[in-house]
């Protein structure tokens, strides 16, 4: 008997170097583990879900050309992408081709530069969860927060969330320019500025281990608070790379304080495909294509139709009850809001997560 033909989605995963290897990898196990579910429970009106995946490694040029590959295939919708500055790149060219594309993980707040129709997205906008970062700053006493700063649009984003946020709250922030400065170096800027915390709006490894080593080993710095909201510290691999200097650097992950039913099975699963503890990278996956299934179910492999109704969608997620609108500021059609917590690596045992605070 003929197997039926598929209903393909393309995912994009930034999964060799300069990416984030270790997002990548979380990502797609999610959107595995999603994919084999829907297929064990009989695929999309009996036809099996695939997964097309193409490798971002951090490159938008590379990433938009992903897309023209994917689109030319016939793929019903697209999935994925962690890099924000990379998923910009995709859901231009996702929204000039007339591609569905449901936004797994990137968080800049404009996703595109004009409103999109075809573009969805999970994870919370950068100004959403960067403020909730702002607040828990300002209730922990931090008012002179030097950020430690490399050069790109995502970063530049952050700076600006922040310094917003902050100085009408009585906030300072002091930027750090890493193109200028070696790791060491800032130390002394941070002495000189009287900074209580630094901010590592870094790359990952580096230079963010080796300022968190500099910064570690400076007796002047023993009071400083260091935090990383992008969410460095997240993945074991920081764990592994700085010990007990990798502790308490509080970062912005997004999951409830207790997961759903749904929330704990999937967890289960994914710690038994990574071999580790799941990161919240993991859930926006498995969600992503939760969500899509539901739309392909409702609409099947037509393009137009499944992204005129985002609005329409109601999908019980891994983190909640996922819908989508037109949120102020942001140009696509965003879930508004997936859970925010502020949490850091305990000192006293590395390996688990502390929740700080909630938004």
């Amino acid at each position: 008997m003929r197997r039926p033909d598929g209903i393909q989605i393309g995912a994009l995963v930034p999964l060799t170097r300069p990416g984030w290897v270790e997002a990548g990898r979380h990502l797609l196990a999610g959107l595995e583990l999603a994919v084999r579910d829907v297929n064990d429970a009989g695929g999309i009106v009996g036809r099996p879900l695939e997964l097309v995946v193409r490798d971002t490694a951090a490159d938008p040029q590379r990433a938009a050309a992903a897309v023209d590959e994917l689109d030319r295939l016939g793929v019903a919708a697209l999935a994925g992408e962690y890099h924000s500055v990379v998923a910009r790149a995709a859901a231009a060219r996702a929204d000039a081709l007339g591609l569905p594309f449901l936004c797994s993980s990137a968080v800049l707040d404009a996703l595109t530069e004009q409103p999109a129709e075809w573009v969805a997205r999970l994870a919370p906008a950068q100004s959403h969860g960067w403020r909730i970062y702002a607040d828990f700053l300002l209730e922990a006493g931090h008012r002179r927060i030097a950020v430690a700063a490399d050069s790109s649009v995502y970063w530049a984003s952050g700076v600006r969330v922040l310094r917003d946020y902050l100085a009408p709250r009585g906030g300072a922030v002091i930027e750090l320019d890493m193109r200028a400065l070696a790791p060491a170096a800032v130390c002394d800027e941070l002495v000189h500025n009287r900074a209580t915390a630094l901010l590592l709006l870094v790359g990952y490894p580096e230079p963010a281990v080796s300022i968190v080593k500099s910064v570690r080993r400076d007796q002047r710095l023993a009071e400083i608070m260091m935090g990383a909201p992008a969410g460095q510290p997240e993945f074991a691999g920081w764990a592994t790379s700085l010990g007990g200097d990798g502790a308490a650097i509080p970062f912005l992950r997004y999951l409830p304080d207790r997961l759903s039913p749904l929330g704990a099975r999937v967890e289960a699963a994914l710690r038994e495909r990574l071999a580790e503890a799941p990161s919240f990278v993991a859930f926006e996956g498995y969600d992503t294509v939760a969500v899509l299934t539901e739309v392909l179910r409702s609409h099947g492999a037509d393009r137009a139709r499944a992204a005129g109704s985002w609005a329409r969608v109601a999908v019980e997620g891994t983190r909640g009850q996922i819908q989508f609108s037109r949120t102020p500021g942001i140009s696509v059609w965003q879930w508004a809001w997936p859970p925010v917590q502020v949490v850091d690596r305990d000192p006293a045992e590395p390996g688990r997560l502390r929740i700080l605070h909630a938004g």
